[in-house]
């Protein structure tokens, strides 16, 4: 009797030992039937809508004169991408939810943000080469254009005036907030070419092929001053030749020009902002 009372008591305590287990046994089938599920339309809704403006704002990038050099590192293009595109969502439209499956409309979505983008940044320096321009024909008129270098920025080469004018409108485009017309440019094109199956619906609309005009438009605009000035200064030197050929123009005439160029280029300084201006509101015009 003694033996059989025993056994009942120890059957007890294994029971009262195995009845925690059992609640923590369906405390963690409870955990695991609150865990959360995604599905493939939620992952969609949450990565559209930073995707396709985060593509279009990095081609920018790869496309503008000043992040597209060589000493800005690619964290910090992809950062800022980032950053703008975050910023932008109040202001973009809804984006079209893309299966990641459906390759060749994810390949043609792809390749209408990178045209956009890199057109984009095309237009930005175009406006830059042109003062680059304007530049390279002012040191043709003051004999400057035999003094070439190599530009480790760009990797080509150039003068000391067009690079001197190159330095002077990336500084004249932050003082004009340039930058902040360009992000508007770039929130207004996703209002006037959405996200969408036709790449090429920005060439029809925009005709990027007649921006190349515009390198001699605003060239001209900014060093016709300086050029008129400096054929006036030839000139007087042709005459003098004539009157007193005794004088020794060729060791006078270049001194002089560059003299009188170089005061020019200072003096003109001040009016570069109208014509750049006009030249990037016209080109950016294209993406509103």
């Amino acid at each position: 009797m003694a033996f059989a009372g025993g056994e009942q008591a120890s059957r007890r305590l294994l029971g009262a030992g195995s009845a925690p287990r059992g609640g923590a046994r369906q405390l963690g089938a409870a955990r695991l039937g609150l865990m959360i599920s995604i599905t493939e339309a939620q992952l969609l809704a949450w990565l559209n809508p930073l995707l396709w403006p985060f593509i279009r704002t990095l081609a920018l990038f790869a496309g503008m004169p000043i992040f597209s050099q060589r000493n800005v590192p690619m964290r910090v293009r992809v950062g800022l991408a980032m950053f703008i595109s975050i910023c932008a969502q109040p202001s973009l439209p809804p984006m079209p939810l893309t299966p990641l499956d459906s390759l060749p409309t994810l390949f043609l979505l792809l390749a209408q943000q990178l045209l956009i983008g890199l057109s984009m940044g095309f237009a930005v320096r175009l406006v830059f080469a042109s003062l680059e321009f304007a530049g390279e024909l002012i040191g043709l008129q003051m004999g400057l254009n035999y003094a070439g270098f190599f530009d480790p920025a760009t990797g080509s080469q150039g003068t000391a005036s067009a690079r001197f004018f190159g330095s002077m409108v990336a500084f004249l485009f932050i003082a004009i907030n340039g930058h902040l017309l360009l992000i508007n440019a770039l929130v207004q094109s996703f209002h006037s070419f959405p996200v969408g199956d036709e790449p090429f619906a920005f060439l029809r609309a925009a005709q990027p092929q007649t921006w190349g005009a515009e390198i001699f438009r605003t060239g001209l605009w900014i060093a016709l001053p300086l050029i008129t000035m400096l054929m006036f200064v030839n000139l007087v030197l042709g005459v003098i030749s004539r009157v007193a050929p005794q004088i020794g123009v060729f060791s006078v005439g270049f001194p002089l020009t560059v003299s009188i160029g170089l005061v020019g280029m200072v003096a003109t300084l001040p009016l570069m902002q109208t014509p750049f201006m006009v030249a990037l509101e016209r080109l950016l015009a294209a993406f509103s």
